[in-house]
C-alpha cells in the first residue's frame, strides 16, 4: 500500500541559462512505497525533473517538497552510466557515500558488502570496474545508491544501454529489492514495456517544454515475473501506455 507523500512537485518549471525551457508547470505527488515511471520522448525533461528532485539542479519556479525536509541521505540516485571510480574496487565504490557521511571504515565495509550481496555481487567485492560486465557495473551503482538506506531512489534510465536479457534480469532484481526494502522508486525510461513491467504508476510527459499529460495506474499485482510479462493483461497495459505516449507526442 502506498503511504504519505515522499516528494511533491507543484508548478515546477526549469529554464536553463541558455534560454531552453526544459519543463513547465509540472505537478506530481509520489507516495511512500510507490514505484513510478516517468515516460516520454527524448528531450521532454524527464532527467531534468529527476535531477531537480535530487537537488542536483534548482527549479526556476515552483516548489519541490520532500517529506522530512531535504536531507540528501534520504535520496539515492542511479545515473544512466554506472559512474564508478576505476581506481577503486567494487567494495570501495559502494563505501564512498558512507565514508563521505563520516561512517567508520569497519561499519562502512560491512554495510557495503551487504549492499553488494543484495544485488547479487557477493564475492565480487575486490573486483575493479574494468573486470565487470555492463550489467555488473550497474549492479554496483545500484548498491552504492542503496547503501545509505534512502527513502527515495531515483533512477535515470539505468538499463538503457544493456542487452535485453540483462535488462530483463535487472528489472526482476530491482523489483525484488523494492519489495524487500520498501523504498520509493522513481524510474526514468523510454521503454513502454519496461515501464509497464516495473511500475504502479506511469507518468507520461509531453515533448519540450516537458509537462505531465497523463498519470496512469498499472493495477497488476506484485510480485511480477515472466507469467505477467507474457500475459494478455501486460499486453493490454502496453497498448494503453503506447496510445498515451502517442497522444503526448502529437
Amino acid at each position: 500500500m502506498v503511504g504519505q507523500a515522499v516528494v511533491a512537485l507543484a508548478g515546477v518549471t526549469k529554464r536553463y541559462a541558455n534560454g531552453t525551457l526544459a519543463v513547465r508547470g509540472v505537478d506530481l505527488v509520489v507516495g511512500q512505497g510507490d514505484f513510478v515511471s516517468l515516460l516520454g520522448p527524448s528531450g521532454c525533461g524527464k532527467s531534468t525533473v529527476l535531477r531537480m528532485m535530487a537537488g542536483l539542479i534548482p527549479p526556476s519556479s515552483g516548489r519541490i517538497e520532500m517529506a522530512g525536509g531535504s536531507a540528501t541521505g534520504d535520496v539515492g540516485f542511479v545515473f544512466q552510466e554506472p559512474t564508478l571510480a576505476p581506481w577503486s574496487n567494487a567494495l570501495r565504490n559502494v563505501m564512498l557515500p558512507l565514508r563521505l557521511a563520516g561512517v567508520a571504515k569497519a561499519e562502512a565495509e560491512q554495510r557495503a558488502a551487504a549492499a553488494l550481496a543484495s544485488v547479487g555481487l557477493a564475492g565480487f567485492e575486490k573486483s575493479y570496474p574494468r573486470g565487470l560486465s555492463g550489467g555488473m557495473k550497474m549492479r554496483v551503482s545500484i548498491a552504492r545508491a542503496l547503501v545509505t538506506k534512502p527513502r527515495l531512489l531515483l533512477m535515470d534510465e539505468p538499463f538503457a544501454a544493456l542487452d535485453e536479457i540483462t535488462r530483463h534480469k535487472l528489472n526482476n532484481d530491482l523489483l525484488t529489492l523494492w519489495e524487500a526494502e520498501r523504498f520509493t522508486a522513481i524510474f526514468v525510461t523510454h521503454s513502454v514495456f519496461e515501464s509497464v513491467y516495473l511500475s504502479r504508476r506511469i507518468v507520461v510527459m509531453a515533448a519540450r517544454p516537458g509537462r505531465v499529460v497523463e498519470d496512469l495506474p498499472v493495477d497488476a499485482p506484485y510480485p511480477r515475473g515472466e507469467v505477467f510479462r507474457t500475459s494478455a493483461d501486460y499486453a493490454a497495459h502496453c497498448r494503453d501506455i503506447s496510445a498515451a505516449l502517442t497522444r503526448a507526442m502529437e
